[in-house]
């Protein structure tokens, strides 16, 4: 069967396919509010009639708290390679309701001045969009040949936007079941409207919130000032010297194991035309912070980094008031790259504070989370074909990218399944997610549906 048969059906289904994702988008599948339980549930219901439909042996996986989504296809054969595609059907909260256009769980599609159309709707991106993408190729696919190019396992998890608590025990619990030859991830991004990218370096993550503790309780500035050992000062001046000069972190061996991109992908970054004064400027900022010696684009995509998140202590309160407060609060997160252990990181940290104390300064400790960094090597099989598949749909080629963000399952499917991860999405930076008027563009949405066929045909060559 000719791809372009297939393409064409996509084509002429894309009505009903917004129709699908309209049905989808209408459920308020938020797993934050417990007051929407049952719509998550409604909307794991939802798939799993999609996909039984299909032809894949669906069902709900109950987990404490929003069940899992599992589906199994092996009409391809086993001579054919396996995928574990993954995607979350859970959204984020709609709030604050005023600064939406239009009514957050009623889509529309809206054409904007540029002549652009797009649909407005929680989760029309971030990411039932995104997951419809694939469903709705393998649809076209089944619909025009009988069956996928491949055997594919679906896996929908309803917890993400809370951090998947169960994500773990589950990928640990069910191993045999979810194996496969490798991850499919859709939430990621395009490199612009016309050019698809595959993401290839995810950073890692690690949290720390510190309490530093000096007097037993807070002191009258005017009788203990100068006397009394401020935990404000001490912790700033801990705070302060996480940088050097130069940018980089002092945290004693802080860079042990990152080692520089490779030639390869620092000349496709090259090429990318990355404006690193407009990616500033739209933040009304002029001068890049970090390491001197990288470009903007290695520091926010594969250089680690050590950030002040939050800081208090004392009367923050309106008026003044001359306290001296027996307590301050740090929270610090660091950004991880290949090569570093997110457990390492976080003793060197805590040792690098406590070496800094004074005497009746006492420290503790908070974990916020951690996970290491994703880098998927761009010469890989998988990669290759995706690049070839996504070139000949968008008439250009994928640029290979970074993410300074963090996709805590892929690394969580690297750990417990062994599994790398083929990241392509198509969403777009300004699809607002997590905010009022979040929108998803059709051409993405379509364009996304038509790759993910070509994508599977080629995976299965």
């Amino acid at each position: 069967m000719s791809i372009n048969a297939i393409l064409s059906r996509v084509d002429a289904d894309f009505p009903k396919s917004l129709d699908r994702l309209f049905d989808f988008l209408r459920i308020p599948s938020i797993s934050a509010d417990p007051s929407h339980k049952d719509d998550c549930v409604r909307a794991a219901e939802w798939l799993v009639r999609e996909l039984t439909a299909l032809g894949f042996d669906a069902s709900l996986r109950p987990t404490p708290l929003h069940p899992m989504v599992i589906g199994h296809y092996t009409k391809a054969g086993p001579d054919k390679p396996h995928v574990l595609f993954y995607a979350h059907y859970d959204v984020q909260p709609a709030d604050p309701l005023e600064l939406w256009d239009s009514p957050p769980f009623e889509p529309v599609v809206k054409t904007f001045p540029d002549g652009s159309e797009r649909i407005l709707a929680r989760g029309a991106q971030d990411d039932k969009g995104q997951l419809m993408t694939f469903l709705e190729a393998c649809r076209a696919l089944i619909a025009e040949t009988g069956k996928l190019p491949v055997n594919v396992t679906f896996f929908s998890e309803g917890e993400e936007e809370s951090g998947s608590p169960s994500m773990i025990p589950f990928l640990e619990a069910n191993k045999a079941e979810l194996s496969a030859d490798v991850a499919l991830v859709c939430d990621t991004e395009m490199w612009d409207r016309k050019t698809p990218a595959i993401t290839t370096m995810l950073r890692g993550l690690v949290g720390e919130e510190i309490s530093l503790r000096c007097a037993s309780h807070d002191l009258h500035s005017g009788a203990f000032g100068g006397a009394a050992l401020n935990p404000l000062q001490v912790l700033t001046k801990i705070l302060g010297d996480l940088h050097d000069d130069k940018g980089r972190v002092t945290v004693p061996g802080f860079y042990d194991g990152v080692a520089d991109i490779s030639p390869t992908l620092r000349a496709n970054w090259d090429n990318l035309g990355f404006d690193a004064a407009a990616f500033l400027g739209g933040a009304g900022l002029k001068t890049p912070a970090g390491e001197a010696d990288r470009t903007v684009l290695e520091q926010i995509w594969s250089r680690p980094t050590c950030e002040i998140n939050g800081l208090a202590g004392g009367y923050a309160g309106p008026g003044f008031k001359t306290v001296l407060p027996a307590s301050a609060e740090a929270k610090v997160s660091f950004r991880l790259v290949a090569g570093q252990d997110p457990q390492k990181i976080r003793a060197a940290f805590r040792q690098y504070v406590r070496d800094r104390l004074p005497p009746d300064a006492k420290v503790e400790f908070r974990e916020h989370g951690g996970s290491p960094a994703v880098h998927v090597a761009i010469d890989g099989a998988a990669v290759g074909k995706a690049r070839a598949a996504l070139e000949a749909e968008w008439g250009k080629a994928p640029a290979l990218v970074g993410s300074g963000g963090s996709i805590p399952v892929v690394g969580n499917f690297k750990s417990i399944l062994g599994l790398d991860s083929l990241m392509i999405g198509f969403g777009l930076d300004d699809d607002r997610i997590h905010s009022p008027n979040e929108k998803y563009e059709v051409t993405s949405y379509h364009g996304g549906i038509r790759s993910w066929v070509r994508v599977l045909d080629a995976l299965a060559s």
